[in-house]
């Protein structure tokens, strides 16, 4: 099963299309609000060099903002495996 997390904020509405797409696409995913805590900031930084949301990983795969192409290539490559 596929999974995803995505590092979020409140009221961001890129987070909001890319959870409902990872929900339209039936993939469970670990919310990280980054607003909240600065060590998961950071960890986000750390993974992505950057500092806006929404960053979402799947795997080893970092995807950066709502990128409705990329989400799908690389859920379309984990599908198959």
């Amino acid at each position: 099963m596929t999974s995803a997390k995505i590092y979020t904020t409140p009221g961001c509405p890129w987070c909001a299309k890319t959870k409902e797409f990872l929900r339209n696409n039936k993939i469970k995913f670990i919310e990280i609000d980054v607003s909240k805590s600065s060590d998961k900031a950071k960890e986000m930084i750390k993974k992505s060099g950057q500092i806006g949301v929404p960053v979402t990983t799947i795997g080893n795969k970092i995807i950066i903002g709502f990128d409705e192409d990329k989400l799908k290539k690389i859920l379309k490559t984990k599908k198959r495996k």
